[in-house]
């Protein structure tokens, strides 16, 4: 599953920095953050050492800000910024359970990546919750609700294809754990993000008039 959120992930950003007028780069990129939310849910789980798991968090979202700014030409904060608010928020949901408290908290974060202009906003958080509190068909079910939600409040027309990382999740798992066979040292899950960042902008420093 790491590979393929990495994989589709760069793939979007290459299609966004040199081919932003075809729109083929952009759907396949849509499997990647649903992937990188349900990986964040699984270390919410699994994790020994949960400050640990935070501070992590914190180092790759604060490098990452400025090559994020660099390559992909963005004024927002980047999306490991909003794992990282998600992920808080889905301690303080353990640490405080009552339902309203819960909301409370949910509602709160969605505010704060919504007015600090997080990229995803609400819609990363939201992803978040429903693989933290739903399964398989229901899963599915609230990602299409969401997705049609955000068409009509974003105009994210593109973004309903990222239905199809949850469908994989629920009927198809084998095409993520037949990737998963490929041995992988974390440092490479870990530095992913701010490297292939770096890297897109030197390309575009060496390449300025695209591809």
């Amino acid at each position: 599953m790491q590979i393929v959120a990495m994989l589709t992930m760069l793939i979007d950003h290459v299609g966004l920095v040199f081919f932003p007028g075809d729109p083929l780069w952009r759907i396949i990129g849509r499997l990647a953050f649903p992937l990188y939310t349900y990986a964040l849910v699984l270390g919410f789980f699994h994790t020994s050492n949960m400050k640990r798991y935070m501070l992590r968090l914190t180092v790759i979202a604060v490098i990452s800000q400025i090559p994020y700014q660099w390559a992909l030409h963005s004024d927002d904060i980047n999306v490991v910024g909003t794992l990282l608010v998600s992920l808080l928020a889905l301690v303080a949901m353990q640490r405080w359970s009552h339902p309203a408290l819960m909301v409370l908290i949910g509602c709160l974060a969605a505010y704060l990546l919504e007015t600090l202009n997080f990229n995803y906003g609400y819609y990363g958080l939201a992803l978040v919750l429903i693989y933290r509190y739903s399964q398989s068909h229901m899963q599915l079910l609230l990602h299409f609700l969401l997705n049609l939600s955000t068409l009509f409040a974003k105009f994210w027309e593109t973004q309903l294809y990222s239905i199809f990382a949850t469908a994989f999740l629920v009927y198809w798992p084998a095409f993520y754990r037949a990737f998963d066979r490929i041995p992988m040292p974390r440092w490479v899950w870990r530095s992913f993000y701010p490297g292939h960042l770096v890297l897109l902008g030197v390309a575009q420093f060496l390449i300025p008039n695209g591809l």
